[in-house]
Protein backbone atom coordinates (compact mmCIF):
# COMPACT_ATOMS: atom_id res chain seq x y z
CA UNK A 1 0.00 0.00 0.00
CA UNK A 2 1.18 3.64 -0.17
CA UNK A 3 1.60 5.25 2.68
CA UNK A 4 -0.76 8.18 3.37
CA UNK A 5 2.20 10.10 4.09
CA UNK A 6 3.36 9.92 1.17
CA UNK A 7 0.80 10.66 -1.59
CA UNK A 8 1.42 12.65 -4.27
CA UNK A 9 -1.57 15.38 -5.21
CA UNK A 10 -2.74 12.90 -7.59
CA UNK A 11 -2.75 9.62 -5.56
CA UNK A 12 -4.33 11.54 -2.75
CA UNK A 13 -6.95 12.43 -4.81
CA UNK A 14 -7.30 9.42 -6.63
CA UNK A 15 -7.50 7.66 -2.69
CA UNK A 16 -10.11 10.20 -1.58
CA UNK A 17 -12.41 9.32 -4.70
CA UNK A 18 -11.84 5.70 -4.32
CA UNK A 19 -12.73 6.05 -0.54
CA UNK A 20 -16.09 8.06 -1.36
CA UNK A 21 -17.22 5.45 -3.86
CA UNK A 22 -16.22 2.75 -2.38
CA UNK A 23 -18.11 3.25 0.80
CA UNK A 24 -21.24 4.86 -1.17
CA UNK A 25 -21.50 1.64 -3.84
CA UNK A 26 -18.95 -0.70 -2.90
CA UNK A 27 -15.75 -2.51 -4.06
CA UNK A 28 -17.00 -4.27 -6.73
CA UNK A 29 -19.41 -1.77 -8.41
CA UNK A 30 -16.86 0.88 -8.51
CA UNK A 31 -14.11 0.29 -11.30
CA UNK A 32 -11.15 2.35 -12.25
CA UNK A 33 -12.17 4.51 -14.94
CA UNK A 34 -14.92 5.46 -12.80
CA UNK A 35 -12.57 6.34 -10.26
CA UNK A 36 -10.03 7.73 -11.99
CA UNK A 37 -12.42 10.05 -13.70
CA UNK A 38 -13.73 11.31 -10.53
CA UNK A 39 -10.05 11.88 -9.41
CA UNK A 40 -8.98 13.82 -12.75
CA UNK A 41 -6.25 11.17 -13.67
CA UNK A 42 -5.89 8.63 -15.90
CA UNK A 43 -6.29 4.98 -15.02
CA UNK A 44 -2.27 4.79 -16.02
CA UNK A 45 -1.34 7.29 -13.09
CA UNK A 46 -3.81 5.37 -11.03
CA UNK A 47 -2.06 2.20 -11.55
CA UNK A 48 1.31 3.88 -11.36
CA UNK A 49 0.28 5.16 -7.69
CA UNK A 50 -1.09 2.01 -6.38
CA UNK A 51 -0.40 -0.78 -8.80
CA UNK A 52 -3.61 -2.44 -8.74
CA UNK A 53 -7.54 -1.74 -7.94
CA UNK A 54 -6.69 -4.33 -5.01
CA UNK A 55 -4.22 -2.08 -3.57
CA UNK A 56 -6.60 0.63 -3.59
CA UNK A 57 -9.03 -1.20 -2.44
CA UNK A 58 -7.21 -1.97 1.19
CA UNK A 59 -5.58 1.68 0.92
CA UNK A 60 -8.91 2.88 1.36
CA UNK A 61 -9.68 0.95 4.59
CA UNK A 62 -6.70 1.70 6.20
CA UNK A 63 -7.30 5.16 5.67
CA UNK A 64 -10.75 5.10 6.69
CA UNK A 65 -9.07 2.77 10.01
CA UNK A 66 -6.52 5.12 10.69
CA UNK A 67 -9.28 8.37 10.84
CA UNK A 68 -11.21 5.71 13.09
CA UNK A 69 -8.45 4.71 15.07
CA UNK A 70 -7.19 8.70 15.91
CA UNK A 71 -11.10 9.33 16.66
CA UNK A 72 -11.18 6.47 18.98
CA UNK A 73 -7.83 7.46 20.76
CA UNK A 74 -9.13 10.94 21.43
CA UNK A 75 -12.06 9.86 22.80
CA UNK A 76 -10.25 7.49 25.16
CA UNK A 77 -8.11 10.52 25.91
CA UNK A 78 -10.50 12.06 27.93
CA UNK A 79 -11.64 9.19 30.10
CA UNK A 80 -7.50 8.60 31.18
CA UNK A 81 -8.27 6.22 34.16
CA UNK A 82 -9.60 2.80 33.80
CA UNK A 83 -12.66 1.68 34.70
CA UNK A 84 -15.86 0.64 32.91
CA UNK A 85 -16.87 4.02 31.42
CA UNK A 86 -13.63 3.62 29.67
CA UNK A 87 -14.58 0.82 28.27
CA UNK A 88 -17.64 1.94 27.08
CA UNK A 89 -16.24 5.05 25.26
CA UNK A 90 -15.92 2.50 22.29
CA UNK A 91 -19.82 2.64 22.31
CA UNK A 92 -19.76 6.25 21.86
CA UNK A 93 -16.68 6.92 19.62
CA UNK A 94 -18.35 4.47 16.92
CA UNK A 95 -21.90 6.15 17.54
CA UNK A 96 -19.93 10.21 16.76
CA UNK A 97 -18.47 8.48 14.37
CA UNK A 98 -21.21 7.18 12.25
CA UNK A 99 -23.34 9.98 12.64
CA UNK A 100 -20.31 12.18 10.55
CA UNK A 101 -18.82 9.23 8.73
CA UNK A 102 -21.37 7.13 8.10
CA UNK A 103 -24.51 6.35 6.72
CA UNK A 104 -23.66 2.72 4.84
CA UNK A 105 -22.85 0.81 8.19
CA UNK A 106 -19.40 -0.06 8.74
CA UNK A 107 -16.90 0.22 5.56
CA UNK A 108 -14.94 -2.84 6.45
CA UNK A 109 -17.58 -4.97 7.55
CA UNK A 110 -19.04 -3.93 3.84
CA UNK A 111 -15.77 -4.48 2.23
CA UNK A 112 -15.83 -8.08 3.96
CA UNK A 113 -19.03 -9.33 2.60
CA UNK A 114 -17.41 -8.59 -1.06
CA UNK A 115 -14.82 -11.35 -0.99
CA UNK A 116 -15.07 -15.10 -0.05
CA UNK A 117 -11.26 -15.57 -0.16
CA UNK A 118 -10.36 -15.26 3.68
CA UNK A 119 -6.52 -14.84 2.45
CA UNK A 120 -7.73 -11.96 -0.49
CA UNK A 121 -6.07 -9.16 0.87
CA UNK A 122 -9.09 -6.71 1.54
CA UNK A 123 -10.29 -10.23 3.60
CA UNK A 124 -6.46 -10.01 5.29
CA UNK A 125 -7.25 -5.82 6.24
CA UNK A 126 -10.10 -6.08 7.57
CA UNK A 127 -9.64 -9.01 10.14
CA UNK A 128 -6.46 -6.98 10.98
CA UNK A 129 -8.81 -4.05 11.88
CA UNK A 130 -11.19 -6.11 13.95
CA UNK A 131 -8.59 -7.84 15.79
CA UNK A 132 -6.97 -4.50 16.39
CA UNK A 133 -10.64 -3.49 18.03
CA UNK A 134 -10.54 -6.65 20.09
CA UNK A 135 -7.08 -6.64 21.32
CA UNK A 136 -7.73 -3.09 22.51
CA UNK A 137 -11.28 -3.76 24.48
CA UNK A 138 -9.38 -6.73 26.07
CA UNK A 139 -6.70 -4.62 27.43
CA UNK A 140 -9.32 -2.07 28.56
CA UNK A 141 -11.90 -4.98 30.34
CA UNK A 142 -8.20 -5.68 31.92
CA UNK A 143 -7.08 -2.62 32.75
CA UNK A 144 -10.85 -2.04 34.17
CA UNK A 145 -10.00 -5.37 35.97
CA UNK A 146 -13.16 -6.96 34.75
CA UNK A 147 -13.56 -10.76 35.14
CA UNK A 148 -12.34 -12.92 31.70
CA UNK A 149 -11.31 -9.73 29.83
CA UNK A 150 -10.68 -11.86 26.32
CA UNK A 151 -13.90 -13.22 26.67
CA UNK A 152 -15.69 -10.03 27.72
CA UNK A 153 -14.07 -8.66 25.14
CA UNK A 154 -15.15 -11.01 22.22
CA UNK A 155 -18.79 -10.32 23.48
CA UNK A 156 -18.50 -6.46 23.68
CA UNK A 157 -16.93 -6.65 20.09
CA UNK A 158 -19.89 -8.57 18.95
CA UNK A 159 -22.03 -5.97 20.14
CA UNK A 160 -19.65 -3.45 18.79
CA UNK A 161 -20.36 -4.89 15.45
CA UNK A 162 -23.41 -5.61 15.40
CA UNK A 163 -24.23 -2.02 16.15
CA UNK A 164 -22.19 -0.83 13.54
CA UNK A 165 -23.77 -3.37 10.48
CA UNK A 166 -27.23 -2.52 12.12
CA UNK A 167 -26.45 1.48 11.65
CA UNK A 168 -25.95 0.64 8.04
CA UNK A 169 -29.89 -0.85 7.65
CA UNK A 170 -31.55 1.56 10.06
CA UNK A 171 -32.94 -1.65 12.39
CA UNK A 172 -33.01 -1.06 14.61
CA UNK A 173 -33.35 3.06 15.65
CA UNK A 174 -30.29 3.53 18.21
CA UNK A 175 -28.06 0.51 17.83
CA UNK A 176 -25.28 1.92 19.68
CA UNK A 177 -27.39 3.35 22.71
CA UNK A 178 -28.58 -0.37 22.75
CA UNK A 179 -25.65 -1.96 22.22
CA UNK A 180 -23.64 0.01 24.84
CA UNK A 181 -26.41 -0.49 27.68
CA UNK A 182 -26.15 -4.41 27.04
CA UNK A 183 -22.45 -3.48 26.86
CA UNK A 184 -23.07 -2.31 30.74
CA UNK A 185 -24.65 -4.64 31.17
CA UNK A 186 -22.11 -7.66 30.62
CA UNK A 187 -19.21 -5.36 32.02
CA UNK A 188 -21.29 -5.43 35.56
CA UNK A 189 -21.69 -9.31 35.63
CA UNK A 190 -17.72 -9.29 34.61
CA UNK A 191 -17.40 -7.41 38.14
CA UNK A 192 -17.73 -3.66 37.08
Amino acid sequence: MTEQTTLTPAARRILDAASRLFYARGLHAVGVDTIAAEAGVTKKTLYDRFGSKEALEVAYLRARDARWEEHLREALAVRPDAGVDRVLVLFDAVEGWMAAEGGRGCAAINARAEVDDPAHPVAVEVARQKEWVRRLVSHECRAAGLARPDELADALVLLYDGALAASGTGVPGGPFGTARRAAATLCGAHGG
